[in-house]
């Protein structure tokens, strides 16, 4: 059976209230794990970053997620709502703060974010923690990473940092909506056989079938998707979101797909699937989504690549001559209007540098800062 994970973000916009009514949407659709973010908006934008439309208008990004931060009390207290609803808590940080303080409330599963793929520092503090479980003889926290807007040397730099023992791959296409035509599903079973781990998939398109049946008869084993109370709402991530009864229908078509792999066997059952599937989409568009196995970037995410996942930034103006201390750049998405700098594994040998030119706040940090 799949691990069918609602992710419910940040739409519940730091009401309880409106938390709970999400959790309980999630329950009666079926879900099995139910996934929130743990938001510190200086662990993942500058405040020069831009401005995020929203139906009631725009609003600098960096503001609207210091909108969504939340005490860690918040998640705690969802950690025991989720748990008394009989279903499992995961939740993805952004930075090393908020993943020390969710891996203190002991979530079931830790997610890492596409964007967060290479959040070394980040991914670092989790193979502290989890080397240190396994000193003491205990199971290491069970992870799930996120693939989106990413390249196999990404994954494999991140699975070199976390180590592969109890770690899930999802593919994903970093793009909101993801075309389902792009989504390339035959790269799920080669995920698993290059990285030796369970894969599945993270959907951001509109539909709430094609990608995942079509995941599940591809061989992954969780289906991640966004969960709404509507979409009409306000929250980020609402507009691509399901609604209650789609992601139902979804729990729904996903079981039904993987009654047909038990009953005819994984060969007959993804050509059973694909069949039924054609008769609803159209061939052609199965085709498309199932795509050739090979990883690569999607289209529609390729110019987010060096934006949306992280680099090296400045936090302040600095002067030629000035040296660089570790509280003068942060790892940090790009995202709006800022240039991406370098990759965060450089984050150690720019630190004590001297600049040989000047660089603004925010702007991302280049060679070209400490090498005429």
């Amino acid at each position: 059976m799949s691990l069918i994970i609602a992710e419910i973000g940040t739409s519940h916009e730091g009401s309880v209230e409106k938390a709970r009514q999400l959790v309980d949407a999630c329950v009666q659709s079926g879900a099995d794990c139910i996934k929130f973010q743990w938001v510190y908006a200086d662990e993942i934008l500058h405040p020069n970053t831009g401005m995020v439309k929203l139906p009631g208008g725009d609003i600098p990004l960096y503001e609207r997620f210091r909108q969504l931060e939340c005490k860690p009390s918040f998640y705690k207290e969802m950690l025991d709502y989720v748990h008394s609803k009989g279903c499992l808590f995961c939740c993805s940080p952004f930075g090393v703060r908020s993943m020390q303080e969710l891996l203190e409330i002991k979530p079931d599963f830790v997610k890492i974010a596409s964007p967060e793929l290479n959040h070394f520092p980040m991914l670092q503090t989790l193979a502290e923690f989890r080397a240190a479980q396994k000193s003491r003889g205990e199971n290491v926290i069970p992870v799930i990473i996120s693939s989106g807007v990413s390249k196999l040397s990404d994954i494999e730099n991140a699975l070199e940092i976390i180590g592969t023992e109890n770690v899930s791959l999802l593919h994903c296409i970093t793009s909101y909506p993801a075309p389902e035509t792009e989504y390339n599903l035959l790269v799920i079973s080669n995920l698993q056989k290059i990285f030796g781990v369970k894969t599945g998939v993270s959907d951001h398109s509109l539909d709430p079938v094609l990608v995942p049946v079509l995941s599940t008869v591809c061989g992954g084993t969780i289906i991640e998707k966004h969960i709404t109370l509507s979409r009409k709402n306000s929250g980020l991530d609402d507009p691509v979101a399901l609604e209650p009864e789609q992601f139902a229908l979804m729990v729904h078509t996903v079981h039904q797909a993987e009654a047909v792999l038990r009953h005819y066997g994984a060969e007959e059952g993804f050509k059973r699937a694909c069949t039924q599937l054609a008769e609803q989409f159209g061939e052609q568009k199965v085709n498309e989504a199932l795509g050739n196995g090979v990883k690569k970037l999607a289209s529609s995410e390729t110019a987010n690549y060096g934006r949306t996942n992280r680099s090296l930034h400045f936090m302040r103006s600095m002067k030629a001559g000035e040296k660089v201390s570790a509280c003068d750049v942060a790892v940090l998405r790009t995202e709006k209007i800022l240039t991406p700098g370098i990759s965060p594994a450089f984050l150690s040998e720019i630190c004590g540098k001297t600049l040989c030119r000047d660089a603004a706040d925010g702007e991302g940090v280049l060679f070209s800062h400490f090498i005429r």
